[in-house]
């Protein structure tokens, strides 16, 4: 397993050979430092931490600065570790070229938080005009959640109102399009969680 930590720019769409106009969203992946190497005799694992964009030191602990100078390299403000399987040294930088077009990736990204929501935007309840679950005259309401006199409470996992999005997605099997090697960037086929300028971790 190998990947890179990238930004998400935005949405587009391209035209494949056969004139199909194909949906896709435009990544900026790396370049990521190697800031530290994990190894089964210190770590009891092996993995690579790799450090994605620049983070003023003034924002920064004095800890967070020794560590990324170890690797030679100014403090990040994103840190994921990955399993490679190839061998990278410390300082070392990873950029879009670890990807090619064609391949598959997974790309893990935190939702679009959309605040507190009632049962028919985040359940899809039926609502107005379908009156689900017994209710009278409140069109969007829940309606009856209940067990009758027994057992006299409501069950645990009942779908209601709550804090919708700003969850942690992974979306499998997404095809590179394209690979801007020049730019940092990926062009990925379909569309990926997260706002414009959100941090996603793309996986082989």
């Amino acid at each position: 397993m190998s990947g890179l930590i990238g930004r998400k720019i935005g949405m587009t769409s391209i035209f494949d050979e056969n004139g199909k106009n194909i949906p896709c969203t435009v990544i900026e992946a790396g370049p990521c430092v190697v800031t530290q190497v994990r190894t089964k005799e210190v770590d009891g694992y092996e993995a690579l931490q790799l450090g994605f964009d620049d983070k003023n030191e003034k924002h920064s602990t004095q800890a967070a600065i020794g560590h990324f100078k170890k690797a030679g390299t100014v403090a990040k403000k994103k840190v994921v570790e990955f399993q490679f399987e190839n061998e990278y040294k410390l300082g070392e930088v990873l950029t879009v070229d670890v990807f090619a077009e064609g391949e598959f990736v997974d790309v893990q990204g935190v939702s679009k938080g959309k605040g507190f929501q009632g049962v028919v935007k985040r359940h899809g309840f039926g609502g107005v005009g379908q009156a689900t679950h017994g209710q009278h005259n409140r069109l969007r309401a829940p309606g009856s959640v209940g067990a009758s006199s027994y057992p006299s409470r409501v069950f645990k996992g009942m779908r209601m109102a709550g804090r919708m999005g700003g969850d942690n997605v992974k979306v499998q099997n997404l095809r590179v399009l394209k690979v801007v090697a020049d730019k940092n960037l990926l062009v990925i086929k379909g569309c990926i969680p997260g706002c414009k300028n959100s941090y996603v971790i793309i996986q082989k």
